[in-house]
């Protein structure tokens, strides 16, 4: 959410910041600052009412004592009370009102993020490894999990719906590998902590992290409860220290968390049609870091270098493009993805989107630190996969099939899968 302040003292810049994302989100601005004029002007008349019936009851009180008439001034101060209660009623629905705006309003792209309208404006940043060269047509990830019995479709579909999955056998034990790859990599060699957070989240905490209000239908929401499955694992995991103030010794805190995460995608073009690339479940294993202001751009760079180093170690040759102003998420101010190539699409798949929300997130949460000066401020926050595990298994299979219907695995996998070979039975 963003500083009501800083859109009082400074509301050009952020219609200009905010019109990189889109020309149409410069009224916006406007509509909360006309809702906030009317508050601080029902706020100030609640105080200046208040203070005068404070004064009446000090004159009514002497006079009572004296046996004089205070009818007048006890009808005054009644009438005082209703409008006191009326100017309190409206501050606080004016409040609701701009808090309610305030929350519909994006991030401020970083002044050194790039101008574009969409995707197709995002620059390649850097490039590693070479892409497989086969002496044969490439297959799918569909086709060799066909072959190798890794996953089923059709009866997961049976009990589910479609866009969901059931891995199986090898398919089923090379998940678990990665799972627990992965969480060794962050937290051995990065030095994250590990958390294993609830999987349903109340609404306040997608709140604090912006899936609510704004992707409420992409929410898989409890029918009886406020409880919601968790769309990633950046919403427990960040909010983990909601309305807390974080000590500055503590910080920077640095969590690294498995879970499976569930999105509707409501209106996704081609969900359910390409195997593992978009499903309404999937595993993965997310970032978390809690900063303070000053060192937030640096830690953008290391928790995108980590979740590069995933690729890195197993070989599979990727880009990283930053996103354009006009294709960034909701609550980032700078974001870096992390696509990996998928020989049997003849494509880049994102497998990794490195964020950083500033305070964005934080003043939804409610979340500071102490600084060196002992004031409160708000923290920085940041998160990224490390990575989606569903298309690093599509990489995977697609870049290390062979010809005779077998998938190479990397070295680094051997301790966790036992094996480096998926061969058909």
């Amino acid at each position: 959410m963003l500083d009501i302040r800083l859109l009082r003292e400074q509301p050009d810049l952020v219609r200009v910041r905010l019109a990189g994302r889109d020309s149409s989100l410069a009224a916006s601005v406007d509509a909360v600052l006309a809702i906030d004029g009317r508050r601080r002007a029902a706020e100030t008349q609640f105080q200046v009412l208040q203070s005068e019936r404070k004064r009446l009851s000090k004159e009514i009180g002497p006079k009572r004592a004296k046996g004089e008439d205070t009818a007048e001034l006890e009808a005054r101060s009644k009438a005082l009370g209703e409008e006191i209660g009326q100017h309190d009623a409206d501050a606080a629905r004016l409040d609701a009102e701009q808090r309610a705006l305030l929350l519909g309003i994006p991030n401020l792209p970083h002044e050194g993020c790039p101008p574009g309208r969409d995707a197709a404006d995002n620059p390649e940043v850097r490039a590693w490894g070479e892409k497989p060269r086969f002496d044969f047509t490439p297959k799918s990830h569909v086709e060799i999990g066909a072959t190798l019995r890794l996953f089923d479709f059709e009866r997961a579909a049976k009990v589910a719906g479609s866009a969901f999955v059931c891995y199986t056998g090898a398919g089923a034990r090379l998940e678990r590998a990665l799972i627990n790859f992965l969480l060794d990599l962050h937290t051995r060699e990065h030095g994250y902590t590990e958390v294993s957070p609830p999987l349903l989240v109340n609404s306040d905490a997608l709140v604090g992290t912006t899936q609510l209000p704004k992707f409420e239908e992409q929410q898989y929401r409890c029918k009886d409860d406020d409880l919601y499955l968790v769309p990633t694992a950046e919403v427990p995991v960040t909010n983990l220290h909601r309305e807390e103030i974080l000590p500055l010794a503590q910080l920077p805190v640095r969590y690294a968390a498995y879970t499976p995460c569930f999105r509707r995608e409501a209106g996704s073009a081609g969900l359910g049609t390409r195997g593992l690339i978009r499903m309404h479940q999937f595993d993965k294993v997310e970032l978390v870091k809690i900063c303070a202001p000053d060192h937030s751009m640096a830690e953008l760079e290391s928790l995108t270098a980590d979740a590069e180093k995933v690729l890195q170690t197993l070989g599979l040759p990727y880009r990283v493009i930053e996103l354009c102003t006009g294709d960034l998420g909701f609550g980032s101010t700078k974001t870096y993805d992390i696509e990996v190539w998928a020989p049997g699409q003849d494509a880049f798949l994102e497998v990794s989107s490195c964020s950083n929300f500033g305070d964005y997130q934080a003043r939804r949460m409610n979340l500071r630190f102490k600084n060196a000066e002992g004031k409160n401020r708000f923290c920085h926050t940041l998160n990224g996969s490390g990575t989606a595990l569903a298309r690093l298994y599509v990489a995977l299979l697609e870049n290390g099939q062979q010809a005779d219907g077998s998938v190479r695995l990397p070295e680094a996998l051997g301790p966790y899968f036992g094996s480096l070979n998926l061969c058909p039975a």
